[in-house]
């Protein structure tokens, strides 16, 4: 996400959260009394969205000040101190909470994504995020996948063709998607990688004959048939003479990962490093 996009969001979040207002700050609070809060980490984890922090600070007053111990994907623990921002005690209070939002929701999507990737380390495979983000905070979300160790497929649905059992069954099948998806990249001039959803064996030797995907998505294959899946798509790769990237997907947890990745895949997407996080408990507290 670039700068301007970020602000954008900022403001949104500012407006939805100050509106005419922190009366209660401003209640009480002398607008030229200066102060110090220090981002105070609670758990055990991955921190994220130190960069973002800034912007949101700089955002609302830049002649605040940031001291900062942290960097993003730094593994931290319970007591540790991030940062000190220096600066009006009412900007510091109004900022807080949009602040800690952020941050403790990218640093959860962030110690997630490194316990999955953690556990396949050892096999050269590779856990992806999905689409199936909080609406609004995908590309931070994402961005905080890579902070914790994970890769990002794709954005959205503008940056690569992934055909869904949905597809396949509108379309008339596995060689019709596959064809018409090929024929409209290079009828409106589009590089982009095509990806298939399989069901079953017979649809993988099917995708295979076109000669077409980039990579094969294996939905809801049990560990067995993976294993099986993965030998016949090495076999086919030997005559094609191209590697066919290798894909699992659905219902992939923390406990059956690893036996999906010693199959041999390629990737695992795993919705869970999004849709389902629990945000990594902080706290910005006065200095005094």
């Amino acid at each position: 996400m670039n700068r301007d996009e970020l602000r954008k969001l900022i403001a949104i979040w500012f407006e939805e959260d100050i509106r005419d207002g922190d009366h209660t700050s401003l209640s009480c609070i002398p607008p030229t009394q200066m102060g110090c809060q220090q981002l105070i980490i609670k758990e055990d984890g991955i921190i994220a969205g130190i960069e973002v922090a800034k912007e949101i600070i700089n955002y609302f007053d830049p002649e605040c000040r940031m001291e900062q111990y942290l960097h993003d994907g730094d593994e931290v623990h319970k007591g540790d101190v991030a940062f000190k921002v220096y600066g009006k005690e009412l900007s510091l209070l109004q900022i807080e909470r949009t602040m800690l939002n952020v941050m403790q929701r990218m640093s959860g999507v962030a110690t997630t994504a490194h316990r999955y990737q953690s556990l396949i380390n050892d096999t050269g495979c590779h856990v992806l995020d999905t689409r199936k983000t909080t609406p609004g905070l995908r590309y931070l979300e994402k961005e905080a996948v890579k902070i914790g160790g994970g890769m990002n497929h794709r954005i959205g649905l503008f940056d690569m063709i992934l055909l869904k059992d949905n597809h396949v069954d509108f379309a008339g099948g596995i060689t019709a998607a596959l064809t018409r998806a090929r024929d409209y990249c290079k009828e409106k001039g589009k590089d982009l990688r095509i990806e298939i959803e399989v069901r079953n064996e017979d649809e993988i030797k099917e995708a295979l004959a076109t000669n077409i995907p980039d990579r094969i998505m294996l939905d809801n294959f049990t560990p067995e048939r993976t294993k099986h899946a993965v030998e016949l798509i090495r076999t086919w790769e030997k005559t094609a003479g191209r590697h066919m990237e290798i894909e699992s997907s659905g219902g992939i947890t923390i406990d059956t990962i690893h036996d999906y990745a010693v199959c041999g895949v390629d990737f695992v997407s795993v919705g869970a490093l999004t849709h389902s996080v629990k945000s990594l408990d902080m706290s910005f507290k006065a200095v005094k």
